[in-house]
């Protein structure tokens, strides 16, 4: 599969859950993470989607993949924060929130905000 071909299934995925079909867009994931093992997007899409249809074993075990893939993601740790917290486990959810919330300052850090005109006298 070319990264072209991947990119769409991806979002051809996104389309159809977000048109209601998520059984669709579930295998589809499935085959973008089975010939692309190493694509974050598709195994972080595969862990959202999973984890709003409430099959929250399904969506850990794509976000831990999505996770080994990017560790510094600013987006799987929030994911990750988020499935633990609705498995009941407050501390791992603290754990990727601290974790996202780094990352989202480290990003801060490289781009800091536009000088505002009134203090360049």
């Amino acid at each position: 599969m070319t990264d072209d071909e991947l990119q769409t299934l991806i979002e051809d995925a996104t389309a159809d859950f977000s048109l209601g079909e998520t059984d669709t867009a579930l295998a589809k994931l499935a085959r973008a993470t089975h010939a692309a093992p190493a694509s974050f997007e598709a195994w972080h899409a595969l862990a959202e989607i999973n984890f709003s249809g409430r099959h929250l074993d399904a969506a850990l075990a794509a976000a831990e993949c999505a996770h080994a893939l990017q560790p510094a993601d600013l987006f799987i740790n929030t994911t990750l924060s988020r499935i633990w917290m609705e498995r009941g486990d407050k501390a791992r959810a603290e754990h990727f929130g601290a974790q996202a919330k780094i990352q989202s300052w480290k990003e801060q850090l490289k781009t800091p905000p536009a000088a505002d005109a009134s203090t360049l006298h």
